[in-house]
């Protein structure tokens, strides 16, 4: 059996029939439940009081545990493209400009304690997010700031008017930040602390908590759910792990079926060359990317010239390669290489790289050399990579003679905050996109409220390139604004994007629809998970 598989959808839609026909996905029952692991760690603390409430979480591996629960009016659909409908029965712009949007919601819809979900439900919760009592720096209340009213007719219409046109809506309908979640359970001024979280999803979560930690979250198949998804299993269990070692390990072991985020990179070499009895190494597109981001007002990194430099001597080839091998590829655009409109721009300024240019470019805005800055990374939320990564970064800066680098890991519940405050002068980040779109790889960097807490605002980009391109409902129509804004992030710096990574899942064989499992968004989608006969 091929021990690893690029997942073709033509090929894997075949797989996935034959391998359901050998075994019935779910007939195992509630005792059966499938195992996966994750290297994700969920942790309560003043800083971080509700990682599960819709209109709080904004990270991929907590949207990982709301998704399965919370639904919303739209779903990403199997394989990609436009978003379907999914508590709707039927969603679209209404008029000629993309500002009214209206949804009809599917009949007799519940949520899993069997109270009527309905179009106030929908209204409550958005509103919700948009409060501004309960708005988090993270930045979730933007996928929903461009809404101005929303209005309901009887129980099942919703309409939303915007603010502006965008013919982005759609996708961020069918994000958590959009779930519905019942006035019962979810104040309106108030986040819900805790692990707890209730919707009408494909699964009820039932949480396994040490102290203000989550070690397990048990989902199990709600019976009230209405959509579009069609769950293959009764039960799953995520399992938090301490380490991707410690994974890998349950994994071999037989007590875990599954793992995903995030292994290192070394599991992914081994894995490939030797999987091992019984287990198989998937690899599917994926769209993460890694940058450093820069508080603009900072006093080391104030100047253009500082940032412009540390873009000219960064070898992303020798990054991406030295530390996550074939799982990785240079960046050089915020934009990765698969999204319609990406452009180039960091290389089409900067070439390869060269102390030579960079000394110039300091040389130009009288910077004293070698400048001093520290780097800083969290080191327990990106994988085991991320230290090794960031050690290659400061020998790279430090070795041109014209920077003073020293390095900084710190835990993501303290490095999250810390950095949305404004704390570090340069910072390690890594973006999971909300949706597929271009726009999505932009404006939570860039906004006048984004998600970094960056000083950073350019007018041309605020105020018209970005709101010109989510005016256009064709996307390629939309792509000669979106790479002028990467040329002027090229120039400006307010962040380095530095590579792109794939995604693997490493699974035992007898469990179906891994391929499946992870969508381009890096979106886990355990409804596509069952059991099948081992090979």
């Amino acid at each position: 059996m091929n021990r690893k598989t690029l997942v073709l959808p033509a090929v894997v839609g075949l797989l996935a029939s034959a391998l359901a026909a050998c075994g019935g996905a779910g007939d195992g029952g509630d005792d059966d439940a499938i195992t996966v692991g994750t290297t994700d760690r969920f942790a309560t603390s003043p800083e971080i009081p509700a990682p599960f409430d819709p209109a709080y979480a904004y990270d991929a591996g907590s949207w990982n545990v709301v998704r399965q629960t919370v639904q919303t009016l739209m779903a990403a659909p199997r394989g990609g493209g436009e978003p379907e409908p999914d508590a709707a029965e039927k969603c679209g712009f209404t008029d000629t400009g993309n500002e009214r949007y209206e949804c009809t919601l599917r009949k007799d819809l519940k949520f899993a304690d069997d109270e009527p979900l309905t179009a106030a439900d929908v209204k409550f919760s958005i509103e919700r997010v948009r409060d501004l009592k309960i708005k988090d720096p993270s930045g979730s209340a933007g996928m929903v700031s461009n809404v101005d009213a929303i209005e309901t007719e009887g129980d099942r219409s919703v309409v939303f008017h915007l603010k502006s046109p965008d013919a982005t809506f759609p996708y961020k309908l069918a994000t958590p930040i959009a779930g519905i979640v019942s006035s019962e359970h979810y104040a309106k001024n108030k986040l819900r602390d805790g692990f707890d979280l209730d919707g009408s999803g494909p699964y009820t979560a039932k949480q396994e908590v040490k102290g203000n930690t989550l070690v397990k979250t048990t989902f199990s198949k709600n019976p009230n759910y209405k959509g579009v998804l069609k769950p293959k299993n009764d039960k799953v269990e995520m399992r938090t792990y301490e380490s991707a070692d410690a994974m890998g390990e349950a994994l071999k072991s037989g007590d875990l079926d599954m793992m995903t985020r995030t292994m290192s990179p070394e599991q992914i070499k081994q894995l490939d060359a030797d999987p091992g009895s019984n287990i198989e190494l998937v690899e599917t597109p994926g769209l993460e990317i890694r940058y450093l981001g820069f508080n603009t007002d900072a006093t080391t990194v104030k100047s253009k010239a500082v940032r412009q430099a540390m873009a000219q001597l960064v070898d992303r080839g020798a990054l991406a390669a030295g530390v996550y091998g074939d799982a990785a590829e240079p960046l050089y655009s915020l934009v990765p290489a698969t999204i319609t409109g990406h452009t180039n721009s960091f290389f089409n300024r900067y070439k390869d790289p060269s102390a030579a240019k960079a000394r110039t470019l300091l040389q130009r805005a009288d910077i004293t050399t070698p400048v001093k800055l520290t780097l800083h990374y969290t080191t327990d939320h990106y994988g085991p990579g991320t230290k090794k990564e960031f050690q290659l970064l400061q020998k790279q800066l430090n070795g041109s003679g014209l920077f003073d680098v020293s390095i900084k890991g710190t835990e993501w519940n303290t490095f999250r905050p810390a950095e949305q405050k404004g704390a570090y002068d340069v910072y390690g980040m890594g973006w999971f996109p909300d949706f597929p779109d271009a726009d999505n790889f932009l404006t939570p960097f860039l906004d006048k409220d984004n998600i970094l807490g960056s000083p950073y605002v350019n007018p041309t980009i605020n105020d018209e390139l970005l709101p010109h391109s989510r005016r256009e409902a064709d996307r390629l129509t939309a792509s000669k604004s979106i790479k002028k804004v990467q040329d002027i992030v090229a120039e400006d710096v307010p962040v380095l994007p530095l590579w792109q990574g794939k995604q693997y899942i490493a699974a035992r064989d007898d469990i179906t629809g891994v391929e499946w499992a992870l969508n381009s968004s890096s979106n886990l989608q355990l409804w596509e998970l069952g059991r099948g006969v081992s090979g």
